[in-house]
């Protein structure tokens, strides 16, 4: 793969960023919820945010 650019990389620690924010907001609103179905709704999202999180840190590692 080839070496990402300053701009590239800085896009990149961005979204790594913004997936863990949304990571951390789903776990708490899943915590909060009281019907099962939202509850799963929430906790799907977060762990979707978690592993898109970890894709994008697979760029970091090359």
């Amino acid at each position: 793969m080839a070496n990402l650019s300053q701009v590239e990389l800085q896009n990149l620690r961005h979204l790594i960023g913004a997936h863990e924010t949304s990571y951390q907001k789903f776990n708490a609103y899943a915590q909060q919820c009281v019907d099962p179905q939202i509850k799963q709704l929430f906790t799907k999202s977060a762990q979707d945010s978690l592993n898109t999180k970890q894709k994008l840190m697979t760029f970091l590692n090359n």
